[in-house]
């Protein structure tokens, strides 16, 4: 299979297994503004699929929602199989992206790099200084 269609593939499965969630985790438990579907990895063969999942709340109440996720997989591939029309229904695994995480813990690095440095908001810039003078 051509990787473009996997491709494809991976993002039609993206979008229904975020609908899918939507639909079916509809519960005073599960905090669906928390959660986000960030990837979804497809074998070639369409038999497998991991489904990269991305929590905006604490460890534990993640992993509690990642629990969830896994409890009610079979519901969501039965949901793909009636939607879409595949050769395989991939077996659905999910599993916790941190990527998003990592990332915000660099941002906030910098954030304080920058603090500790003296490059915030309230320092001017010698640009802007030199700039001025040069107009007059």
């Amino acid at each position: 299979m051509s990787s473009d269609r996997i491709t494809r593939v991976n993002e039609i499965l993206k979008r229904e297994i975020a609908e899918g969630i939507l639909r079916i985790m509809n519960n005073a438990e599960f905090d669906l503004a928390a959660m986000t579907v960030t990837h979804v990895v497809t074998s070639r063969n369409l038999r497998h699929a991991r489904v990269l999942v991305s929590f905006r709340s604490d460890e534990e109440s993640a992993m509690k929602m990642l629990s969830s996720l896994k409890k009610c997989a079979s519901e969501i591939q039965q949901r793909i199989n009636r939607n879409l029309n595949l050769k395989y229904t991939p077996r659905l695994s999910f599993e916790r992206d941190s990527s998003i995480e990592q990332g915000h813990r660099v941002l906030d690095l910098l954030a304080e790099i920058e603090e500790t440095q003296g490059f915030g908001e309230d320092t001017e810039s010698p640009v802007a200084e030199t700039g001025a003078e040069d107009l007059q």
